[in-house]
Formats: structure tokens, sequence, C-alpha cells
């Protein structure tokens, strides 16, 4: 992405400029009357209309005033295929047009990344702010972003349960505002190394969140960052904690899923090893490395494409996690096999595996009030050596009630590793029997959800 060092200096004067929102939420969309659609999906009032929308830029008049956006909508479009629906916000000094062409790295970073990751699976926009920012005076640039989703819901097939909104420094501002204000119109945010720059009007109910922010940034300390993250984490029911970040000179990134999140409202935080930037990249000194080399493009779109249907309607606390039966069978949704120790070996050390389930005690795990989760009684499923990398071998070892021994089951299948706070997955998405177990990054795909056989 193209960025000029003389935006450091813009979005500090904009950081002065914390204004709230005040107009009315978007209303409702109307819901399409495609039953098979709206049986799974919260289909938009354009399913099934012939589009008359085209990619590119587009004009709109919203408060009384001429704005543009660019939109994209994926190669070889349904209109019978409700889609996602994701807002990328640029940065202080920038532009719809960098954020949607992604600047010098190119399609790979347009959108922050994720259009490419998308597979055509999602329909993009990234506005214009006035001035190259998003002040939001009068609420009026989130009054912008509802008419511009009324439009395109109106002209093309969106799922309305699956809205997301990014956006990098003041773009990441304006994220903020929207997770504060629209929290019923988005399912999830990602801010990057933002503050509260373009106000937060209501800012009381859950949404989906993950803040990215880098430790050495001049421009937004990181303790602006953690202070949007913990709006969320105490509407989101979180248990509150500190999250590990790395330490500086590593050059490295710590991902942190907090535990305790409203089902459906989880909260995720990516500290970094690096100053004001949306791309940061391991063992790399400078804040404007190629986007296509960043870390932050899988992260953000694995959190985005964790939700599926509709929106889960929010509760005052967090809905405790259910857990397993006393013993059994934990099968790989991804795989259908089930977690097994190889030759039903009682060795320390032994790495786990995924195997055609048969019932057998080597697959038979016993989940303790310790939080163990335990086999042939006095075998611990344990993280090698306490490891909090990703790739750490899972093995069984002797039960000795340590953290890298205990596991906590969550509501969307995964199982987290409490020491390491990762998660338990099947090594590069492996389905034949023998594939490995190790923990990694949590990200809800299907080698990390598990089911009880």
């Amino acid at each position: 992405m193209s960025r000029h060092r003389s935006l450091f200096t813009a979005v500090a004067t904009a950081a002065l400029l914390v204004l709230s929102t005040t107009q009315t939420a978007l209303g409702d969309t109307a819901t399409s009357a495609i039953t098979s659609l709206t049986e799974v999906m919260a289909a938009s009032s354009g399913c099934g209309k012939t589009p008359t929308l085209r990619s590119g830029t587009q004009s709109i008049t919203t408060s009384g005033k001429n704005r543009s956006y660019i939109l994209r909508i994926p190669d070889n479009y349904q209109n019978t295929t409700p889609y996602r629906l994701i807002f990328g916000f640029h940065w202080r000094g920038g532009t719809a047009n960098e954020v949607d062409s992604g600047g010098s790295s190119g399609y790979v970073w347009s959108y922050y990344g994720l259009r490419a990751l998308s597979n055509n699976t999602a329909i993009f926009v990234a506005p214009q702010g006035f001035n190259n920012g998003w002040a939001n005076s009068g609420g009026e640039d989130v009054t912008f972003v509802d008419d511009v989703i009324r439009r395109i819901e109106a002209d093309l097939c969106v799922d309305t349960s699956q809205r997301f909104a990014s956006g990098f420094s003041y773009g990441g501002g304006m994220s903020y505002a929207l997770a504060c204000a629209r929290a019923t119109t988005f399912r999830a945010v990602a801010v990057y190394s933002g503050a509260q720059l373009s106000g937060c009007s209501g800012g009381d109910r859950p949404i989906a969140y993950i803040g990215l922010h880098g430790l050495r940034d001049p421009v937004l300390n990181i303790s602006a960052g953690r202070s949007l993250r913990d709006r969320f984490v105490r509407n989101n029911g979180c248990t509150p904690q500190n999250p590990p970040e790395p330490a500086q000179g590593s050059l490295s990134h710590i991902v942190t899923y907090y535990s305790g999140c409203q089902a459906g409202y989880p909260v995720a935080w990516a500290a970094f090893d690096a100053g004001h930037t949306p791309n940061p990249v391991d063992g790399k000194s400078g804040d404007f490395e190629p986007g296509g080399n960043s870390w932050t493009r899988q992260v953000v779109w694995n959190f985005f494409a964790q939700f599926g249907g509709a929106t889960p309607t929010p509760t005052p606390t967090s809905t405790p996690t259910g857990e397993p039966p006393a013993t059994s069978a934990l099968r790989g949704v991804g795989s259908g096999r089930c977690l097994d120790v190889p030759g039903a070996s009682q060795t320390n050390g032994t790495q786990l595996q995924i195997w055609d389930c048969h019932g057998q005690s080597n697959q038979q795990w016993t989940a303790t009030g310790a939080g163990e989760l335990r086999v042939y009684g006095d075998k611990c499923l344990d993280v090698n050596g306490a490891g909090t990398a990703d790739g750490t071998s899972v093995i069984i070892w002797d039960c000795n009630g340590q953290n890298n021994q205990k596991w906590r089951f969550n509501a969307d299948g995964t199982i987290t590793a409490v020491g390491a706070n990762k998660c338990l997955d099947v090594s590069e998405y492996g389905t034949a029997n023998g594939s490995k177990i190790h923990i990694w990054t949590c990200h809800g795909g299907t080698n990390q959800q598990w089911t009880r056989a």
C-alpha cells in the first residue's frame, strides 16, 4: 500500500477530533422472499433481482452532500447467493482507491488483503472520507455508511447478518465508531492501529471485535488500542485479562482470543513489535513492508470468516460453555476422524494424531473438573514443553496439574490450550489417518473444531 510518512502527523492532529455520532440506526433490511435462502441467511431485498450496480466508483447523496465509494462485486456474481458485505476504511490522508487497489502492494493487499482471501465470497466497499479523513461530524459518516448499505442491499444479494468493517488508523477509528453506533448492523469489526477518532455513539452493545496494534506506534500509542478493545471485552462479557504481548526487539506478534465471551461475540487482540502500520511482517523492522507478506491478512480474514448464519441474540452475561460428557471420543469436524494416541502407546511424549474412530481406550478422553483431558486414567493431553508457539506438538504425559495440561471447550467447537491460549489443531488441515495434532492460533476453521463422539 502506498502511504506517506506525513500521515503520522496528520493522524496525530486528527486524534483531537473526537466527535459523537447522533444519527438514528440503520433500519432493518427487508429479507428476500426466497425462503430457501432465508432459512439459513438473512437475505437482502436485492436477492433475486437483476442488478443495476457495477463494480467501480459510485456516487451517492447523503446528509445533503455528494459522497463517493468504490464497489467491488464478486466475479460470476449470482443474484440468488447472499454474499458477505465488507467495508474497508482508509487512513488519514489516504483514499478509497488505495484501499481498493492495494496501493503499491497490488491486488494481494486490496481491502487490507481480505479481497483476495475472500475468493469471491464477499462484496467489498471502500468509502471516501471528507478531506481524506473520518471526522464524522454530527454522525454524517455513520449516516453515509447507512445509506450505502441501503443502496447496495436493495440492488444486490447480501447476507445481512454478515456485514463487516475494517480500517487502519483514522479508518480504524471509523470502524470503532460503527462498532459503537451500529453493533446490531455489523457482525464484526477489525481495527488496525486505531483510536477513538470518529466518536462512539452508544457503545454499550456487544459486537465481535478484533484489534491490532504495534508496540512502537509513534502516532497512536498502543494504549489507545487497548482502550478500544477493553470496551468490547466488557460489552461482550469476556473474562478480563492482560493478554501477552511480544517483547520489543522480538519483531514478532501474539494473537490472543479472550475467554468467557458471549457465544458468537469473540474478542481478539493482536499485538506486534512494529510501529504505525496495518501490515507488519514478522522479522522485519520497517512499517512499509509489502502487504502480501503480512500475517494480518489471514488473521483478520479468519476472524471474519468464522461467522455464519444469523447474528445471535445477545444476552446480559456471558453464555457458559457446556462441558463434554465425562468420557467421550473427540471427532474432528474437518476430517471426521478421532483424536487418537498412536498405537495405543502409553509412553510420555507420544504425539497425538487423528485416526478412524473405533471407540478403543486410546480414543477415550475424560474431562476432569481441573480442566484436564485424561486418557488411560493417568495420562493427560499436554502441550509439549509448555510451549506457546504455533506448531507446538500436543502429546500425552503423566498428569501434573500444570496449565499446559488444561483445556477449555468453546461454544464454536474449538478447544483452547489454557496455558498457550491457542487451539487444538490438525496440522495443515489434514484429513488422512495419521495427521498430526498441535496447537495453533485460533481461527475457528474446521481443523480446529471438534464434536463429541
